[in-house]
């Protein structure tokens, strides 16, 4: 079958998981930057703490996540968090110390993003959206 006559299999990002290596400062980290409360589960024998979803259910939900299959990396998949005010996240970044990784900037028009390390270890993307008139 050629793939135009093929359904689409793929819906779309769901779900995600950042690996930690402390739990505890993670959530911490995480908390306090994005202003949140994360939940603690356990799910197959691994701690994990889940992000809260979205009210209106857009966009994807996860979750920091620790065992041995999870190892924080900054050369893997960038993860890209949507948010509405990129200095205020900059200025708690700062105060968490954390390092930034790419200074902001504009992304075609569409937005502007930056990177930083978290406190694991992983390299994480913020990205706010152009407000559209």
């Amino acid at each position: 079958m050629r793939m135009s006559e093929e359904r689409s299999s793929f819906w779309g990002v769901r779900y995600f998981e950042i690996p930690t290596k402390d739990l505890v400062r993670a959530i911490s980290f995480y908390e306090a930057l994005f202003q949140i409360e994360l939940t603690r589960h356990t799910i197959d024998g691994y701690e994990m703490a889940w992000f809260p979803e979205t009210a209106d259910g857009q966009g994807a939900s996860g979750a920091l996540a620790q065992g041995d299959v999870y190892v924080p990396t900054k050369s893997g998949p960038i993860l890209y968090f949507t948010i509405s005010n990129l200095q205020a996240l900059l200025d708690r970044l700062a105060a968490l110390e954390a390092t930034v990784l790419l200074e902001p900037r504009e992304v075609q028009g569409q937005g502007v993003v930056a990177e930083f390390e978290d406190c694991e270890g992983n390299r994480i993307a913020l990205f706010q959206p152009i407000e559209k008139r």
